[in-house]
């Protein structure tokens, strides 16, 4: 993160407060990069959480109250709700605002977007490529998009200096940031994110409908991997619902690739054929060491997880 002397913006409109959105307002308070952020949810419950954490100088009630003179509007919500929280401060919207999201798909929310937006405003979408399996605004913290990628997706013809005080908003909460078509970010993300949380949902849930399997052996005996496909398959339902009705073309692409290499690993198996499970095997390695070497992932042991204190029996008494 860097710390700015005079902010990029004068007022940063925040639309949904769970871990992304209260994040981005962690971020900007620790950063200076705004000089007023105005922040609402549809849940009253959540708004007044954000009030006794102090989320924002200002908690709104509707999203229409909250764009209200926002130089930067940023709606933070599931992205199968995109199109209607657009349509609700759409009319708000100050002339020259630039409106931007943070769903993981990008080719749909344009379309949902893009229409109920006014043509005085610049809409800059974006997809910030962090998160944790929490969520609500408790969950956010401003170091969250450090050394993450943020990818931007603006329109044809979307102005260049809006797209680029975007870029510097994002730069400026630690992320790095590139740009590419909405539809390419979502066959890359198909494969990088998407596909990935659809194999965890679906490895958790058959573990839980294994009949020879009691819970609690599964619990017991969870291992690294099974461990942290849990992780993601904690994940908030309602976003990842959303994400593959919207991206279900590229996942469902992704999904045939993957299931043609899974028939292979299955042949290999059955047929006892180590040198091609090795080949493989090795290849996905050099894959994973690639993403450490990006500083995308730590190569400590664990995944970086601190060790666990060994329990010490307690001694006999002496006699």
């Amino acid at each position: 993160m860097v710390e700015l002397d005079q902010p990029l913006f004068r007022r940063v409109a925040l639309i949904g407060l769970g871990l992304i959105g209260s994040s981005i307002a962690r971020g900007i308070q620790a950063t200076g990069v705004a000089g007023e952020i105005v922040a609402t949810d549809r849940s009253p419950e959540v708004r007044a959480r954000a009030r006794e954490i102090g989320l924002a100088d200002r908690i709104a009630e509707s999203s229409a109250e909250a764009v209200e003179e926002a130089d930067l509007v940023i709606a933070c919500v599931p992205v199968g709700v995109c199109g209607e929280v657009a349509e609700s401060f759409a009319t708000h919207l100050a002339p020259g605002a630039i409106v931007s999201d943070v769903g993981s798909v990008k080719a749909a929310v344009v379309a949902a977007m893009q229409p109920h937006l006014p043509a005085s405003v610049h809409f800059v979408p974006a997809h910030p490529v962090a998160g944790t399996e929490d969520s609500g605004p408790d969950a956010g913290f401003a170091e969250l998009f450090v050394n993450r990628w943020c990818v931007l997706t603006p329109p044809a013809g979307t102005d260049a200096l809006a797209v680029e005080r975007l870029r510097q908003f994002w730069s400026a909460l630690g992320a790095n940031v590139e740009t590419m078509e909405a539809e390419h970010h979502d066959r890359v993300l198909a494969i990088t994110s998407h596909l990935p949380h659809l194999i965890a949902y679906t490895i958790v849930g058959t573990a839980d409908e294994l009949g020879s399997v009691t819970e609690s052996e599964v619990l017991k005996f969870s291992a690294g991997g099974f461990r942290d496909f849990t992780r993601i398959a904690a994940s908030d339902p309602t976003m990842w619902r959303d994400v593959f009705l919207t991206n279900k073309d590229a996942v469902l692409d992704m999904l045939g690739e993957f299931q043609e290499d899974l028939s292979k690993l299955t042949r290999a198996i059955r047929r006892g054929d180590g040198d091609a499970l090795f080949e493989h095997f090795t290849r996905t390695r050099a894959i994973r060491r690639g993403i450490v070497s990006l500083g995308q992932d730590e190569a400590r042991p664990n995944f970086g997880r601190p060790a666990a204190p060994l329990a010490v029996p307690d001694k006999a008494p002496s006699k």
